[in-house]
């Protein structure tokens, strides 16, 4: 009695099957990162003064600017969603308030607004107090993480709003049909189908986004705010020695935004869909 065998196909067969390439188990990027982390080791080891002593004095630095980003960065989605919603939206005030929102904010600086949400706005805070006789708004005093926070939310936000809403227009109209159809309302289809869809298919330019807040991050040095790029600032101003300092921030500014790449490419694999 015969028994039969089954074809057997090897991976450069595979390749050739469309949507059956074999997926890689490691990114090679992460190379690139191990490589700079490295170069960061070697120097703080073979050379500790001044790496090693730059490394521990703008460690506190780091963690500020991975706060800001990260705290930044999931406010901004909230905000972008509402935002993007806002512009697709029939109601004519909402998409005027949003469509305002977005235009002003993007035609500003993104230092120009930083600089004003931590040297104007408690000043115009403290006016009100002082017209409206609220004694804590006449003495505010202004919270430099709070408010850089809140100034990179504002800005980014509006940013995020267009990648928001040209994810939900890409999405086919009879998606939104076929959810009506089925008896949901405007808002359940927007929030079981659409949304689902949208947030496949903007994952690459809001990971984008996120590098670019990390980087942009810096700007908060210019507000008084002891991030990563000030303290190296203060680091150099008492060494003078720019070269080391600045080679090391920005190795660290470098695997920092490696890292959160190689992290934002992970979740597109595994999010990825064929259409």
């Amino acid at each position: 009695m015969f028994t039969r065998r089954e074809p057997k196909i090897d991976d450069q067969e595979l390749a050739h099957i469309p949507g059956a390439e074999p997926q890689n188990r490691i990114d090679v990027w992460w190379w690139l990162v191990a490589l700079v982390a490295g170069i960061i080791i070697i120097l703080a080891v073979a050379m500790p003064d001044p790496y090693w002593r730059i490394i521990l004095f703008v460690r506190d630095g780091i963690t500020i600017t991975v706060l800001i980003t990260v705290v930044s960065f999931i406010f901004m989605l909230f905000v972008g969603m509402l935002g993007g919603l806002g512009r697709i939206s029939k109601n004519r005030a909402f998409n005027l308030i949003t469509t305002l929102y977005v235009e002003l904010v993007r035609g500003v600086p993104l230092l120009v607004q930083l600089i004003w949400w931590y040297f104007a706005f408690p000043v115009v805070i403290q006016q009100i107090g002082r017209w409206t006789g609220i004694s804590f708004m006449a003495t505010y005093r202004a919270n430099a993480i709070v408010l850089a926070i809140f100034g990179f939310t504002f800005c980014y936000g509006a940013y995020m709003s267009e990648i928001f809403r040209a994810g939900i227009q890409s999405i086919p109209k009879g998606q939104m049909e076929a959810a009506r159809s089925l008896g949901m309302s405007y808002f359940q289809a927007m929030r079981h189908v659409i949304l689902p869809q949208a947030i496949r298919v903007i994952l690459p330019p809001v990971g984008n986004e996120f590098i670019s807040l990390l980087k942009d991050s810096s700007l908060v040095s210019a507000v008084a705010l002891a991030d990563l790029t000030r303290r190296g600032r203060e680091f150099m101003a008492v060494n003078f020695n720019p070269i080391e300092v600045w080679t090391m921030i920005a190795l660290l500014y470098l695997v920092m935004t490696l890292f959160s790449a190689r992290i934002v490419n992970w979740i597109e694999r595994r999010t990825k869909f064929e259409r």
